[in-house]
């Protein structure tokens, strides 16, 4: 049967991953092209094989072949085809699959990419990225193995879990899959140069590519996910510091000080240890972010159930730990720093702050994480970590780090001169007083004008930054403004893209800072008919209504929105909760919501009696929530620019000499 030869496809994708492993190495140590080149055909074959077992279970999925198990548990024949097609991500060994079969993407794309350079690192990068592989392939082999069979032949499934049929899991999972699977190439080009003992800034330099194309993947997801929270969980909000959140977040949070630390080893040779320790620290966190998720050991309505995959993870991540270390150490000598830091006003200064803020941010949300395990092993008691700890201790961090934001730019390299501070500082430091004035105007509490003036102050670096740019482009060229802005980002995506991406991150703290500290928000039962003030709105409830689709029902409520400044009548939103025919014990909320720039009227229908004569709601006024998602739109904008060849870097790339086994 095809789903028999689909479980021996994973068996010889993992035996050729063995021995593209030991191709790989052996070939880089003893420097044999014969055994260097197998590493990249292993390559290449693995991830034929494991595409080949994934369209297999598609196929299932997709045709309701309900004697395979994972198609009985996470699909029905009534499921639309398009969450039949994410119900391979829906359960635990459809989604490792998805995992394997991304990461053997990101294999095939690097060893295609660079088959023609870096004759020395690919082996190395080739054997560690089959290393990961394995490890999945074992998982899918041993312990969650997707192709299990049933005895008997079900007539139906028993459907796709609820919360998961909803168009953002969709694409959620799959940006934060690439995203989390993307970081595997850095580690593996870090782990290249270690084995290597080329630690010089080539490998960051290749790292930081493929550093930035999963870091705005997971970036995307993140923010993906929280819209799937806003519409879906109908709690009012988008963040609420959950463990499997937090298990995509902190990974980000080692990645995006990565791409930082590295700018100061390429231009100061310094940070080298602290550069590699953090590739390592964001792989080994997608691992444990991955352990913690499908172990069950922490409990999240994001999380998958308990399943036999929790030891497999724990002694993987028992093996990169050592081994990293192991390495680590072997290499020490080879890493040290080619100069100090010379100021404390220098822009290295300001970077090393800045990496600073982010590994206390990481600490802090891991401890708070794994708080209720640590509680539940020493007194026996699962104590559980909420929003309020999280907000307390990393909001200033945050604060701080939004300051550096906007200080780095301003300084130089080495050190800055008081002349050349107070140049730099006085239009971004005014811009960032008349925020906080404004800011001001609208409340008294301390916290949202001192967030909104950094923002403001931010916001006039950035600002500053390109209008120098800009001018300094034109008056060599004579070019005009629209084309001067075109030519500084194409010569310079690196610095005018990473700008690009701090405005989306201003973008979304000015959103986070409107939806926390000026949130309106009541809960009411209304009769039909009924209205309610809430804010300068006023919300008519009109009665219920009914919607069946092909595997659920929807009850829906409709509530007249106006404006009581002007009296117009703004529109009907249609909050809803949604009943599954396999699942009716388990309803999902889809919100009935009215965005605009400044505010959004958020309401959810909690439940109703006597078929609608009355009914209870939630409703918020959440000001300023549009701009996280524009801001996430803007970060993604920035990336590309960030991560788009310049001319230059296109001419060194093209003028490599190719390696013996990329001419055999």
């Amino acid at each position: 049967m095809i789903y028999n030869v689909a479980y021996l496809l994973l068996i010889t994708a993992a035996l050729l991953a063995a021995f593209g492993i030991f191709a790989g190495f052996w070939g880089g140590q003893k420097r044999l092209a014969r055994f260097a080149y197998a590493s990249f055909n292993a390559v290449y074959a693995v991830g034929a094989l494991v595409l080949s077992a994934t369209l297999i279970l598609w196929y299932a999925l997709l045709t309701d072949q309900f004697q395979v198990t994972f198609v009985w548990n996470h699909s029905e024949r009534a499921l639309p085809t398009f969450y039949k097609i994410s119900a391979l991500w829906g359960g635990q060994a459809g989604s490792l699959l998805f995992w394997t079969m991304i990461l053997s993407g990101f294999s095939v794309a690097v060893a295609l990419v660079h088959r023609r350079k870096q004759q020395t690192l690919m082996p190395y990068v080739n054997a560690t990225m089959l290393s990961s592989s394995l490890f999945f392939l074992i998982l899918l082999i041993f312990a969650a193995n997707p192709f299990r069979l049933n005895t008997v032949f079900p007539a139906d499934g028993q459907g796709l879990n609820p919360l998961l049929q909803n168009y953002w899991m969709v694409i959620h999972p799959v940006m934060l899959y690439v995203g989390w699977i993307g970081l595997a190439v850095p580690f593996a080009f870090a782990i290249g140069a270690l084995f290597s003992g080329k630690l010089g800034n080539e490998w960051v330099r290749i790292a930081r590519r493929w550093t930035l194309i999963p870091w705005m993947f997971l970036s995307a997801g993140i923010l993906m996910g929280s819209q799937w929270a806003y519409m879906e969980l109908g709690w009012g909000g988008y963040w609420a510091w959950d463990p499997v959140e937090n298990a995509s977040f902190i990974p980000w949070l080692t990645a995006t000080a990565f791409l930082h630390s590295i700018i100061i080893q390429e231009q100061r040779g310094i940070l080298k240890i602290w550069n590699i320790v953090l590739i390592f620290a964001s792989y080994f966190l997608v691992i444990l972010g991955t352990f913690i998720t499908r172990s069950g050991i922490i409990e999240s309505v994001h999380s998958f159930a308990r399943s036999s995959v929790g030891p497999y993870f724990l002694a993987y991540l028992i093996i990169l730990l050592f081994g990293f270390i192991w390495l680590l150490f072997s290499r020490i000598s080879l890493l040290k720093d080619e100069q100090p830091i010379d100021s404390y006003s220098s822009r290295e200064a300001a970077f090393l702050g800045n990496n600073w803020l982010f590994a206390g941010i990481a600490f802090t949300t891991i401890w708070g994480t794994f708080f209720p395990m640590f509680s539940e092993m020493l007194v026996g008691d699962r104590i559980s970590v909420a929003a309020p700890f999280f907000n307390q201790v990393n909001g200033p961090l945050f604060l701080l780090l939004f300051i550096l934001m906007g200080v780095g730019p301003l300084l130089g390299w080495r050190r800055t001169s008081g002349a050349a501070l107070r140049k730099q500082f006085t239009w971004p430091l005014l811009i960032g007083l008349i925020g906080g004035g404004l800011a001001a105007l609208t409340t008294t509490n301390i916290f949202p004008i001192l967030g909104l003036a950094v923002c403001a102050f931010v916001t006039g670096t950035i600002g500053q930054e390109f209008v120098r740019g800009i001018i300094a482009r034109r008056s060599a060229t004579n070019e005009n403004f629209l084309f001067a802005t075109g030519s500084i980002m194409r010569r310079n995506g690196r610095r005018y893209g990473g700008y690009i991406v701090h405005l989306g991150i201003v973008m979304m703290g000015v959103a986070i800072i409107g939806n926390e500290f000026y949130l309106q928000t009541t809960n009411v039962t209304l009769a039909q008919d009924e209205r309610v003030q809430l804010a300068h709105y006023e919300l008519i409830y009109t009665g219920l209504g009914t919607n069946r689709q092909s595997n659920v029902t929807e009850i829906y409520a409709n509530i007249d929105v106006y404006d009581l400044n002007n009296g117009r009548m703004l529109g009907t939103i249609t909050p809803s909760r949604n009943i599954y025919d396999k699942n009716p014990e388990m309803p999902t909320s889809e919100v009935g919501l009215r965005m605009t720039l400044t505010e959004d009227v958020y309401v959810v229908l909690n439940g109703w009696e006597d078929r609608g004569s009355s009914a209870t709601f939630s409703m918020y006024v959440n000001p300023l929530t549009i701009w996280l998602w524009i801001g996430g739109m803007v970060l993604v904008l920035g990336t590309l620019v960030a991560v788009w060849p310049h001319p230059s870097a296109r001419r060194s790339e093209a003028s490599v000499e190719l390696p013996a086994y990329a001419r055999a």
